[in-house]
């Protein structure tokens, strides 16, 4: 009579002084009620089943990046020693330019005096004899000064073999590519490593993209993906999985993947938005139905299983990977049963009044389905 009265042991209601009476709650696992629906009811809320089946299921992750340089093929020009921009051959970004073209020459009073030293050292031995060209010595302190200042083995032995200094470093680029940065003009003073052009090379480059948290067993290296951005509609381009970052960003809780994209005809330009999509693999041999058959709330996974002859009845299942418009079932169903898949949300609601109703012990409406 008052069911708030709740007592772990046995006892007498302090309000009415009945006896109290055991209560045996249904288990988590306990099915859900059977609904029966007229086959008019049926047809009129346009029930649909579907067959639960084994097959394979396609991993593949659908997600946003951004293009970015190919790091590994951009080049930053510098020197080792401070001087003042001559002859500037490359006067602005944008420019192509092809491995080995000369790009400005540098007049710097340190490259000159290590190159006169240089060339003294060249005339004699030790013991003070004069050489000829062929007798000099390949190792001595100026020539290795002028190793570290950058200047190549080629212009050294010119430097020997002319047995006068050159006035100028000249600099060449060290790869084919297109000038990106330009930080400098001509009769500029330079500081010692200052970053006067940076080349890069647009033949290939990288998307990186965010993969979600629960997306991350699925990402390996070496993986197939495709990339597509809006500037260039109806086109794709391949690409490859060629790193995954250690860490995830703790705020948006989604890990960085690198890919290595081909550009051959140079469409795909820095900082473009690009949509991606990134093959896991097959996997083989799973239990699957359609998507729009499961039910997920906040506690629950469940289906709607068609018992024939119009009995439906709700079970809890556990899903795992969804893919395709297709869901993975670890438990909870069988091969050969059929789930609906259109009106299920209409029979769960049902069963769960049933459900509640039985508990409470009341008796259910008649005409509860219709």
């Amino acid at each position: 009579m008052h069911p708030q009265i709740v007592h772990e042991r046995p006892g007498r209601c302090p309000i009415c002084g009945m006896d109290l009476v055991e209560q045996r709650l249904e288990g988590k696992k306990q099915a859900l009620p059977v609904v029966d629906l007229d086959a008019d009811i049926v047809q009129k809320t346009g029930i649909r089943t579907a067959l639960v089946q084994r097959g394979s299921l396609w991993r593949y992750i659908k997600t946003v990046g951004f293009v970015g340089y190919n790091e590994q093929r951009l080049s930053t020009v510098r020197l080792r020693t401070a001087g003042w921009v001559e002859n500037l051959s490359v006067r602005r970004e944008g420019l192509p330019v092809k491995k080995g073209q000369l790009l400005l020459e540098l007049y710097s009073p340190e490259f000159l005096a290590v190159q006169k030293a240089f060339i003294e050292a060249q005339k004699k031995d030790e013991s003070g004899i004069l050489k000829k060209y062929g007798q000099r010595q390949e190792s001595v302190a100026p020539r290795d000064h002028l190793r570290y200042l950058g200047i190549s083995e080629s212009l050294i032995n010119e430097i020997a073999r002319a047995g006068k200094p050159r006035f100028r470093i000249p600099v060449y680029a060290p790869q084919f590519g297109v000038i990106v940065r330009h930080n400098i003009h001509k009769h500029m003073y330079l500081d010692p490593d200052f970053p006067m052009l940076t080349i890069a090379d647009l033949s290939t480059v990288w998307v990186e993209a965010d993969v979600y948290e629960h997306q991350m067993q699925w990402v390996r290296r070496g993986q197939s993906a495709e990339i597509r951005v809006r500037a260039l509609p109806g086109q794709r381009f391949e690409g490859q999985v060629n790193y995954i970052y250690p860490e995830l960003d703790p705020q948006t809780r989604t890990l960085k993947v690198r890919l290595l994209v081909p550009n051959p005809d140079e469409q795909l330009r820095p900082d473009m938005f690009a949509e991606v999509v990134i093959y896991g693999g097959e996997k083989k041999n799973v239990l699957k139905i359609p998507r729009e058959a499961l039910i997920v709330t906040g506690t629950r996974e469940s289906v709607i299983v068609d018992l024939g002859e119009g009995r439906f009845q709700p079970v809890d299942v556990t899903a795992g990977m969804i893919s395709g418009g297709e869901a993975e079932i670890l438990t909870g169903l069988k091969e050969g049963q059929r789930v609906v898949v259109s009106g299920q949300f209409l029979i769960d609601s049902e069963a769960n009044l049933r459900a509640t109703f039985r508990r409470f012990g009341a008796a259910q409406p008649a005409d509860a389905t219709e």
